[in-house]
Parts: structure tokens; C-alpha cells; sequence
């Protein structure tokens, strides 16, 4: 297929050839009628001026209507000659019929008006058009061929014509159809830059959303967790001191600055796109060990017998950081719900390599809930988000997410993911 801007520069070589014929015949009929050659005799001086006159006018009418064209295909929006079209070539075909009566040189300006008719008229409309130019162009021949020697209607007089038209209609329906083709492919192009730019526009709206979303996930499974338990820890501390208990005032409040401390440095490490800064400190599992630790400090503070025990089932891999942030991430949200909500007295994680697949599985004995009242819904004060959060992290990476619980016996969170393609126990 061509492209556009050959199709187009094809175009405008045919219609400068076009335009340039028509000046070029009509300019060789005026000299011929001015010398007299080709007619019996000199032409009489009013049959001088009109064919002069009616020379004119038609280049005139010609040029204005061809500078119109050009001006409006160059820039859209000034005037647009298109509805007036059919007046034009009226106009200008009326023009050469009188100058046909005047003169029979004017007769081979027909040919580059044959290409107007089929460009300018619908089909059905053109090729009546051109057989009765082509009958009168004949006509004309034979009127001003009256007074010569030979005399009569000449077989060269009937040829010509025909076989021009002949010509002109097969040339003209090839600029057609390659005048249509390039409108087609201007069309396609037109409608190729708008999609991508619209799909440009629907990309950079999907990653600002997915950014957002990011964002969302990482304050509310490090920031907002670590701010409630400053919260927490800071009521506790408060309490002691009321109760002129200064040692365990103290304890609480280095708790209070280890979690603000580890709050900054969690800020700080996904602002900048990085994994948690415990996970760059040490492995997932050593990680998740000092988490159960801190978990069962923190309770501790606040006055709540909770134990906190982390468990190790296969030989671990080496994961990439997205699957390590993931269960970390669903580690801290799990055990935030089990000392928020459960009231529990036992919490177990449990991370396991199984060959194809890592699990995660926090468990405790707490009093539970009906799990179809957690499927992730966000409350109107901003809480709610944690499963949903995690349910997002883990759809990311093909994995699942099942929560057993019944009021009185306790919940089970599973987490399981797929490692990826090289990954597993050797």
C-alpha cells in the first residue's frame, strides 16, 4: 500500500500536469486563431474578439476556481469551494462551447476538461457528460470544416475525439480511484493519531490510578499501622504514668520511638520505590521472625498476654523483592487485625516453600467473625482497606488469599503464591 504522502504527492503532479495542459491548449488555440493557421482564411475581427475575449474569461474562471481549491486543501478553515463546484465546471464548459463556435482549434482544449468532469461529477453523471462533449466536440469539427477542401465529416474528426475520451475516462477513473485512496488513508492516519493519543492518555491515566493505589497499599500497611500502635503505645504510656508506674512508662515510649523510627524509615524507603527496610536489613525469614518478636513486645506493652510464634516449614528460596514485600506486607496486616480484633492469647505464622509455590498462613485463637463480613469493603473513616489491599498485592502476582474463621474459634489467614518460572527448591 502506498503511504499517504506518496499518494498525495502523485496528486499534485497530475493536477499541475492537468492545469498546465489546459493553459498550454488554450494558449495554442489564441496564437493559432491570432495567425489565422488552420481556418480558411483570416477570422473576421469580431469572431477575433470574442474568441479573445471568451479566451480570457474562461482562464480567468479557470484559475479562480483552481486558487480556491488549492487554498482551501492547504488550510481548512478558509472558504470552502466544494458546494460551488458544479457552477464552475458549468461555467467553464459553457465558455469552451462558445468558443467552439468561434473557432475549431479550441476543440482540443476539451481533453484536460474531460479529467474536471470525471473528478468534479459523480460517475453516473460524468460519462453521460463526456459522450455529449465528445458529440459536440465533433460536431464542431465537422461545422468548421465546412469551408476547407476536403469538406465533410472527416474519419480522424470522429477518431480523435473518441479515443481522447476513450483516454481521458480510463486516466481519469485511475486519479479517482487514487484520489479516494489517499483520502482513505488521510482518514485512517487522522483516526491512528487520535487513538494514540487517546491511548496514550488512557496509559498515563491507568499508571497515575495504579501509583495511587500503590501508595494506598504502602501507607496503610506501614504508616497507618505504625501510627496506631504509636497511638496505642502512647495511651499505655500515659496510663502507667498515672499510675506511677515510670519503668513501664519508659518501656513504652522507646517502643513509641522504635515504631516512629521504623515509621520514617518505611516513608522514606517507598518514596523512593524501594522494598521495606527490613527486608534490606535481612532475608524474609529473619524478618518475619523479629515481626512475630515485636508483636508479642508490643502486646505486652499494652497489657495482653499474646504470644507470637513464627514458623518455618521447607528449605527457603531466595525471592524476588515484590513476592518478599507481598508476604511481609500480609504478615503485618494480619497480625495488626489478630491484636486489634481477635483478642486473642496465640498467634502462629507460618511461612512455607513447597516446591512450586510459597505460603503464608497466620493463625490464632481468638474470637473470630463471619468471614463474608470482611471481603475488603472500605469504611467510610478509612479503615477496611487492609484485605482489599492485600487481595490487590496478590492478584498482581497470580496468587490467593482464603480466611477461615467462626465466631469463638478463631481465624486462619492463607496466603499462596505461585514462584515464579527458575524459582523453587532445587
Amino acid at each position: 500500500m502506498q503511504s499517504p504522502t506518496g499518494a498525495a504527492t502523485i496528486l499534485r503532479v497530475l493536477r499541475v500536469c492537468l492545469h498546465v495542459g489546459f493553459a498550454v491548449l488554450l494558449l495554442v488555440a489564441v496564437i493559432r486563431l491570432l495567425t489565422g493557421v488552420g481556418t480558411a482564411g483570416s477570422p473576421s475581427s469580431t469572431a477575433l474578439a470574442a474568441g479573445l475575449g471568451l479566451s480570457a474569461l474562461l482562464a480567468v474562471v479557470y484559475l479562480v476556481g483552481t486558487i480556491l481549491e488549492k487554498r482551501h486543501a492547504s488550510d481548512p478553515s478558509r472558504f470552502n469551494p466544494t458546494r460551488y463546484a458544479g457552477w464552475w465546471l458549468g461555467a467553464v464548459m459553457l465558455l469552451w462551447l462558445l468558443l467552439l463556435l468561434v473557432s475549431g482549434d479550441f476543440a482540443w482544449v476539451a481533453f484536460p476538461l474531460f479529467f474536471l468532469q470525471l473528478h468534479l461529477l459523480p460517475r453516473r453523471l460524468a460519462l453521460p457528460t463526456i459522450a455529449l462533449s465528445t458529440v459536440l466536440l465533433i460536431g464542431a469539427l465537422w461545422f468548421h470544416s465546412r469551408g476547407s477542401s476536403d469538406g465533410g465529416l472527416q474519419l480522424a474528426m470522429v477518431l480523435g475525439p473518441v479515443f481522447g475520451a476513450g483516454f481521458a475516462v480510463v486516466t481519469g477513473l485511475a486519479y479517482r480511484a487514487l484520489f479516494l485512496e489517499a483520502e482513505n488513508q488521510r482518514v485512517v492516519a487522522e483516526d491512528l493519531r487520535r487513538t494514540r493519543a487517546e491511548l496514550a492518555k488512557t496509559q498515563h491515566d491507568a499508571g497515575v490510578l495504579a501509583e495511587r493505589e500503590r501508595l494506598a497499599r504502602e501507607i496503610h500497611d506501614t504508616l497507618a499501622q505504625g501510627f496506631s500502635s504509636i497511638v496505642l503505645m502512647g495511651r499505655s504510656a500515659e496510663k502507667a504514668l498515672d499510675d506511677g508506674d515510670a519503668g513501664a512508662a519508659k518501656e513504652r515510649l522507646r517502643i513509641v520511638q522504635d515504631t516512629a523510627s521504623a515509621n520514617l524509615a518505611e516513608a522514606r524507603s517507598f518514596v523512593r520505590g524501594l522494598r521495606s527496610p527490613d527486608l534490606e536489613q535481612s532475608g524474609l525469614v529473619d524478618t518475619l521472625r523479629r515481626l512475630c518478636e515485636k508483636t508479642e513486645t508490643e502486646a505486652a506493652a499494652r497489657g495482653t498476654a499474646l504470644r507470637c510464634r513464627f514458623e518455618l516449614v521447607g528449605s527457603p528460596v531466595e525471592l524476588p523483592n515484590t513476592y518478599q514485600t507481598t508476604l511481609l506486607r500480609a504478615a503485618q496486616a494480619s497480625l495488626a487485625n489478630v491484636w486489634a480484633h481477635a483478642r486473642a492469647r496465640a498467634a502462629v505464622v507460618t511461612l512455607s516453600f513447597l516446591g512450586s509455590e510459597v505460603t503464608l498462613d497466620v493463625f490464632d485463637d481468638g474470637i473470630g467473625f463471619e468471614p463474608p463480613t470482611a471481603v475488603g469493603a472500605v469504611r467510610g473513616d478509612g479503615t477496611g482497606v487492609g484485605l482489599l489491599s492485600l487481595r490487590e498485592r496478590l492478584d498482581a502476582l497470580d496468587g490467593s488469599l482464603e480466611i477461615e474463621s467462626a465466631p469463638g474459634e478463631g481465624t486462619v489467614v492463607a496466603v499462596r503464591v505461585p514462584l515464579p518460572a527458575g524459582e523453587g527448591a532445587a
